[in-house]
């Protein structure tokens, strides 16, 4: 029994999976510093089978038409990961895609989706999958060398030159909607400005700026250990790192990619409906498949303790069903019930939802407390608001 049952929300009508992150490789080239698979606190990586098997994709594609078909999902997001799932090329990758929509019922949308670090994208890697219907989207820390110098191979070699080569290729892809666009992981040491500026000029269509993963007990770079809760003051550098990148992507004027967080938060200030696991209350719909075929939790939860994705199922004797019981998922899914007292009286409670989940956790207590960037959050969410009652009065 994980540690994560000591959380259990109350009952809940579960939310179908909508979207399914398929492990193609569970090895990377690169050895990036602050990667929270491979040096995170869970090493289950290490007993997986390097690539998913024939018979796995099968069965997880005949799962997914299952669950499809169960609640009548008009479409589904694949996500098709590593590792770097480009390791064997683009071969696995397309034929994993493929499965799935041959597997579910006709009319189900499937987008499929590869994340790469794009060490191994070639112009003929990129028509391939284009071709096969996947989109691409890659993993940068910015637009220039210095900016992703902590992204090396095990060699300690930077992976920058060909990493660069790879945007150029996406941003000059000639298959309409292929770019899938950038994930970069926040570094306090950098610039904001400098880092958006750098991601813009490589032509993304949209950014997704995100927090490094940590908790109370092995907090993340630049945040001093603590007992968990809502503390005032506290120091908020993510937060005002993450204002600044605001600012700059809001007066930029027309042109600017779309940046997922602050479209999020923008809208969960306007009343609008949003979705998106690090803030707002609207439950979790995604599920993993590691190369074995076990289903899991998201991978995020690697950097809280050994075995904490872990929900003892596999796609060859469970439904993805039996998976939304789990407690770990349903804690995902049950919005302000899981979360700790003190958030629902917080005056940006809707807004913030509390955090990303696996940023809430302390050795020893679970899951039911604020986010470690809980001040950070809030910061931010005060700051957007201000700019936007700017805009509208």
């Amino acid at each position: 029994m994980t540690r994560a049952v000591r959380d259990r929300p109350v009952a809940r009508r579960p939310v179908p999976f909508r979207q399914f992150v398929l492990k193609v490789h569970s090895r990377c080239n690169l050895d990036c510093s602050y990667c929270y698979v491979y040096r995170g606190q869970d090493s289950s990586w290490r007993e997986r089978p390097r690539r998913a098997s024939g018979e796995t994709v099968r069965r997880t594609a005949a799962r997914i038409a299952e669950h499809v078909t169960t609640h009548g999902l008009p479409r589904i997001r694949i996500e098709l990961h590593g590792g770097e799932p480009l390791l064997t090329g683009p071969g696995p990758v397309i034929e994993y895609a493929r499965a799935v929509r041959d597997a579910v019922p006709a009319g189900c949308e499937v987008t499929a989706t590869v994340q790469t670090n794009g060490t191994l994208l070639t112009a003929r890697t990129l028509d391939a999958l284009a071709a096969g219907g996947v989109r691409v989207g890659l993993s940068l820390d910015g637009g220039t060398a210095a900016l992703n110098s902590r992204r090396r191979d095990h060699a300690g070699r930077p992976s920058w030159p060909a990493a660069h080569r790879a945007a150029q290729l996406l941003a000059a892809c000639p298959h309409p909607g292929t770019y899938a666009g950038i994930l970069c992981t926040v570094d306090l040491a950098a610039d904001p400005v400098a880092v958006y500026d750098s991601l813009r000029a490589l032509r993304p269509p949209g950014l997704d700026l995100l927090l490094p993963h940590g908790n109370w007990s092995v907090p993340p770079p630049g945040i001093d250990p603590g007992v968990p809760g809502r503390h005032r003051p506290r120091p908020t550098p993510y937060g005002q790192w993450l204002a600044a990148a605001f600012d700059r992507w809001w007066d930029g004027g027309p042109g600017q990619p779309r940046i997922r967080l602050f479209h999020t938060l923008v809208a969960l200030l306007l009343g609008e409906p949003a979705a998106a696991e690090a803030v707002g209350l609207a439950p979790l719909a995604a599920v993993v498949v590691d190369t074995d075929g076990s289903i899991e939790q998201v991978d995020a939860l690697k950097s809280a303790y050994e075995g904490a994705p872990s929900t003892g199922l596999d796609v060859f004797s469970d439904p993805f069903d039996t998976a939304l019981a789990h407690p770990g998922i349903a804690a995902r899914q049950a919005g302000e019930k899981a979360l700790a007292a003190v958030c629902l009286s917080c005056p940006v409670l809707r807004v913030c939802g509390g955090g990303n989940y696996v940023h809430r956790y302390e050795d020893g207590a679970g899951f039911r407390h604020p986010s470690v960037y809980c001040a950070d959050l809030e910061y931010l969410i005060r700051h957007i608001a201000h700019r936007l009652s700017s805009f509208v009065t």
